[in-house]
């Protein structure tokens, strides 16, 4: 399964580590994924992958 947030599709950026002599070398900046149990409308529960920013946004807006 990819890394990828199912709500939002917040996935992996590319950058560069830079190393004090400034060599560079690509790394991956990969999304702070959690997974959740969600419930849908027919009474089932699914697993899905949420990004924590999302999960931060979903809980502002529940309130």
């Amino acid at each position: 399964m990819a890394r990828r947030c199912a709500i939002t599709g917040k996935g992996a950026l590319v950058g560069n580590n830079v190393s004090h002599a400034n060599n560079r070398t690509k790394r991956r900046f990969l999304p702070n994924l959690r997974t959740i149990r969600v419930t849908l409308e027919d009474g089932t529960t699914r697993r899905i992958k949420v990004a924590a920013s999302t999960l931060r946004t979903m809980k502002k807006q529940s309130k």
